[in-house]
């Protein structure tokens, strides 16, 4: 999987990743159409570029493709995140910065999450 969704490529996931079942074109169509005007042809490319960029599958049914999405929104967000990280020159810098910019809320999930691979991974010197 490759690159950051743009704005309606992220509204069509979300749709996607919110339905978590096999979707055809016309029903992201006539979601969007209640938040904005847009054809079906762009729907159609926006998803077979999505689909390029690794993050949908597809299977044709009938003369139409049903996409279904390939991971969840919680692993594209680890890819962007991953792929942030490995732009930067200092990761622990870059690492120190994401942290201190968090909420307190989020600072929790994340200490939270950190315990939780590491009651998975087992306690340092176990090994």
């Amino acid at each position: 999987m490759k690159g950051q969704l743009g704005e309606l490529e992220d509204a069509v996931m979300t749709r996607v990743w919110r339905w978590n079942r096999p979707v055809t074109v016309r029903e992201v169509l006539e979601d969007l159409q209640r938040d904005r005007s847009i054809a079906y042809t762009t729907v159609m490319t926006v998803m077979d570029k999505v689909h390029q960029k690794g993050w949908l599958r597809r299977e044709l049914e009938g003369r139409a493709f049903r996409y279904s999405p390939v991971s969840t929104r919680a692993d594209y967000a680890a890819t962007l995140m991953r792929e942030a990280w490995a732009r930067s020159d200092s990761p622990q810098a870059a690492v120190v910065s994401f942290v201190a910019m968090m909420s307190p809320q989020q600072r929790e999930a994340f200490d939270s999450a950190l315990r939780t691979i590491e009651v998975r991974e087992g306690a340092p010197g176990d090994k």
